[in-house]
C-alpha cells in the first residue's frame, strides 16, 4: 500500500527566527494520525534565520541525523564537539544517556535551511556518540546512496536503530529501484523539485508512506533531491 501525504497537510510553525514544517507530531503540532512511521519518529523541515539559532538544549535515546540543504549550521555539544555542517555533509548525533547541543546559523544575511530527523533506537542507555561525513555529489546523482545504516555500510553514518537512509538526485532520464523487505515500512520525503515515486507523481515537500510493498522505484525526476527510508515495522 502505498500513502501520498501532501507537503501543506504537515504541521507548521512560525517563531520568526525559524520557520518549521513537522511531518509527524512535534512540539504544539499534535496529530493522532502522524506520530511517526515505523522507527521514524521526526522529520523537522527548518529554515534558521541569519544570526539566529537553538540554544543549549536536551536529548536522550534518540538518533538524530541532520541534512543540511543550503546555508551552514554550526553545532557544539557536551561531548566537546564543534562542527560546521555545511551542504552535503550529513551528521549523526546519538543522544543515548544524554547529550547538550546548540545548533546555530552565524552567517549574516543567509537563511540555513535543513532537516531535522529522529529515529528511534533499538538500544538504549549507551554512552552519547558524534559522527558527521560528507557525501559527495556524484555518489548522490542518478543513485540512490546510502548515507546511515547500522553498520555504518558503503562510508555511510552508523545509526544505532534498525533503519537505512538513503539520498539521491534525479533528473531528466535518472531511475532507481530500492528493493523493500514486503515485512518493512518505506517513507519517501522529497526534499525539492518533483519526482515520481511507484507511478505516483510527488512534489516538493510531499512525502510516500508504504507499506507491504517490494520496491520502491524512483524516475521522472525533475530537479529532484530525495531522501529514502527503509524502516522497521
Amino acid at each position: 500500500m502505498l500513502t501520498i501525504r501532501k507537503s501543506q497537510d504537515r504541521g507548521y510553525a512560525d517563531h520568526g527566527w525559524l520557520k518549521s514544517y513537522h511531518s509527524f507530531s512535534f512540539a504544539d503540532y499534535y496529530d493522532a494520525a502522524h506520530m511517526g512511521w515505523g522507527n521514524l519518529r521526526v522529520i523537522n523541515e527548518d529554515s534558521i534565520a541569519a544570526g539566529t539559532g537553538f540554544g543549549k538544549h536536551g536529548h536522550q535515546d534518540m538518533e538524530i541525523i541532520s541534512y543540511v540543504l543550503s546555508g551552514e549550521l554550526a553545532h557544539e555539544d557536551s561531548m566537546g564537539n564543534v562542527q560546521t555542517i555545511p551542504p552535503g555533509d550529513v551528521q549523526r548525533m546519538s543522544a543515548g544517556t544524554g547529550v547538550v547541543h546548540s545548533e546555530f546559523n552565524h552567517a549574516q544575511g543567509e537563511t540555513t535551511h535543513f532537516l531535522q530527523i529522529w529515529i528511534i533506537p533499538n538500544v538504549k542507555s549507551i554512552a552519547p556518540g558524534y559522527e558527521q561525513k560528507t557525501i559527495p555529489v556524484e555518489k548522490k546523482r542518478g543513485a540512490l546512496c546510502l548515507v546511515a545504516s547500522p553498520d555504518g555500510a558503503k562510508g555511510s553514518v552508523a545509526i544505532h536503530a534498525d533503519a537505512s537512509l538513503y539520498a539521491g538526485l534525479f533528473d531528466k532520464g535518472e531511475r532507481a529501484v530500492l528493493t523493500l523487505d514486503p515485512g518493512r515500512k518505506g517513507y519517501v520525503h522529497l526534499v525539492r523539485g518533483a519526482l515520481a515515486v511507484n507511478g505516483r507523481r510527488i512534489i516538493a515537500g510531499d512525502a510516500v508512506l508504504l507499506e507491504n510493498e517490494s520496491r520502491i522505484e524512483l524516475d521522472k525526476g525533475i530537479e529532484a533531491e530525495v531522501l529514502v527510508f527503509d524502516l522497521e515495522a
